[in-house]
């Protein structure tokens, strides 16, 4: 909604309750405060500026009277509108703008000579968690606090082990396991995932030289995300591990774990990178909301993972068999191989016999172990 003020009009006085704020589209406004019945200019705003959202955030009365300069255009912006949008921002970002609310009203108290406190700010307790945890995973990763275990993939046709895949766990000393849908996002989130990528790529190659040792030949498949591949020099880095460490580069295989955010370009070029080096790329959940057509379309996938939900519904529902039937035979169309995971029964795996599906993935073939527990 638009609002126009001639010069000299109050937008709102101080100590007025808040409940919009606003943008300037033209003209100035001043606002101001009083101090012993002086009247104190703290700003003078223009067009683009947005004021009086700071009340609206945290729910207190105006610190100050905005009057306009000169005529003036506005477009209110309600309560509603702002608190949609600071709901759906991450919990540290609302927990730094409390603490910068929280400054700014005790600077402007402590300019009267008061002390006063906001009684409905934000719940900050889920941001401190993070930054927090966020700490807490700098510190395992500093500290080797981390842990690789590997979960099999069966070779269909052959019977046989002919992979793993590489899958980073956390026992957090007070909390014990923290989930790795927390604390993967949470790397996501920041600089920790291109470490804790680099943490899974050494153990990986460890953990290939001890199978390889063990007189079997698998490949390990690393999990990558979008965020990382954006990093330079990511595939050199795996090629110069292989190599120290002795092994083919086609005992790594690289999975694209991330969806929405992928650069079609940069990842094209990524797997012809390594394509080049003889490593096989896989495109992880195929089948979610997040891998889908136009990434099969786009990009030139060795391997196609399908999501562990068509496998567990095949035999409950008949649209699922069907979906899964047809999703296998298109991408053995386009020359990939397949994983299915979540296969968990004897007669998912027959269905995967007989479609010709290359490999399976889930509690029936192995749960993630350490690397003893697949060399003993």
């Amino acid at each position: 909604m638009k609002r126009s003020l001639a010069a000299g009009q109050e937008l709102f006085h101080e100590g007025d309750p808040a409940g919009s704020a606003y943008l300037i589209e033209s003209g100035t406004i001043a606002i101001v405060t009083h101090d012993e019945g002086r009247e104190v200019l703290l700003s003078e705003l223009g067009a683009g500026a947005i004021l009086g959202e700071m009340a609206v955030i945290d729910a207190a009365p105006r610190t100050a009277t905005a009057r306009a300069v000169t005529d003036v255009e506005l477009i209110e912006i309600d309560r509603g509108q702002i608190a949609e949008r600071i709901d759906r921002s991450d919990p540290v970002v609302r927990s730094l703008l409390e603490g910068l609310l929280k400054r700014y009203r005790n600077a402007m108290s402590a300019m009267r000579g008061k002390v006063t406190e906001s009684e409905d700010g934000f719940d900050n307790a889920g941001g401190m968690g993070k930054i927090r945890l966020e700490s807490q995973l700098r510190d395992a990763l500093a500290s080797d606090g981390l842990d690789l275990r590997l979960q099999p993939l069966l070779e269909v046709p052959a019977g046989v082990i002919g992979g793993y895949e590489a899958l980073v766990r956390w026992t957090h000393p007070e909390r014990g396991p923290v989930s790795p849908a927390e604390f993967i996002a949470l790397a996501e989130e920041t600089s920790l995932i291109v470490p804790v990528g680099e943490y899974v790529l050494d153990k990986a190659c460890q953990a290939i030289q001890g199978l390889h040792a063990g007189g079997t030949a698998p490949f390990v498949a690393i999990n990558v995300s979008a965020r990382q591949l954006a990093e330079e020099g990511l595939i050199d880095r795996i090629v110069v591990r292989t190599r120290d460490a002795g092994l083919p580069q086609s005992s790594v295989k690289v999975e694209i774990t991330e969806s929405l955010s992928l650069d079609y370009g940069m990842v094209a070029g990524v797997i012809a990178e390594c394509h080049g080096h003889g490593i096989k790329v896989a495109m992880d959940d195929f089948g979610t909301g997040y891998s889908g057509m136009e990434h099969l379309h786009r990009l030139a996938f060795d391997t196609v993972k399908v999501d562990q939900a068509y496998a567990r519904n095949m035999h409950a529902s008949p649209r699922a068999m069907a979906i899964l039937r047809n999703m296998v035979a298109m991408v053995h169309d386009l020359g990939a191989d397949v994983v299915v995971e979540g296969i968990e029964e004897e007669r998912q795996l027959d269905v995967l016999r007989e479609l010709g599906v290359r490999y399976a993935q889930g509690y029936l073939i192995g749960k993630p172990q350490p690397l003893a527990e697949w060399l003993s």
